[in-house]
């Protein structure tokens, strides 16, 4: 019996193939189906922390409106009674499947070159060193560091003339 730890809206759930929740609302059409983050993956004597490879397939079976809830405040004495309430907006999900990703997926992603990397600044259209997207020889020529002349030291400013006393 394989489960999974999965997490739903800033909760964690238990689940195994055929659960129905009720969670907080989610922001999924009825109907729809999506693949929650997976924590945990158990169950026939194995156990793994974080899997890759694994999915868990979930179905948005409707939105519904949780029990209603009366909250009363009341101070003896003072005329002062206050009553307010609310109903929890909620989604009602049912678990489709716990499984492997199938083989032809992983292949498929085994055969794609992986990406050139990008440089940690992002520059704008035409800049970048020469040999980069979008450098250019000329670019490269005007960021060059300049030679500035050598300035002289600022000139000293002659001490404050002692006053004599008399």
């Amino acid at each position: 019996m394989t489960y999974a730890i999965i997490s739903l809206g800033g909760k964690q759930y238990r689940v195994q193939e055929g659960d129905r929740l009720v969670v907080d609302r989610l922001g999924e059409a009825e109907g729809k189906t999506f693949n929650p983050p997976i924590l945990f993956v158990g169950g026939d004597g194995k156990a793994e922390l974080g899997p890759k490879g694994t999915t868990v397939t979930a179905k948005v079976v409707g939105h519904v409106l949780g029990d209603k809830i009366r909250v009363g405040k009341y101070r003896r004495r003072t005329g002062y009674s206050r009553h307010t309430g609310h109903r929890s907006r909620l989604t009602e999900v049912e678990i489709q499947s716990i499984g492997r990703k199938t083989e032809r997926a992983a292949a498929k992603k085994a055969d794609e070159k992986p990406a050139a990397k990008r440089p940690l600044r992002a520059s704008g259209p035409g800049e970048g060193a020469p040999g980069e997207p979008g450098g250019s020889p000329a670019k490269a020529e005007a960021k060059s560091p300049k030679t500035t002349a050598k300035r002289k030291p600022a000139a000293k400013k002659p001490a404050a003339a002692k006053k004599k006393e008399s």
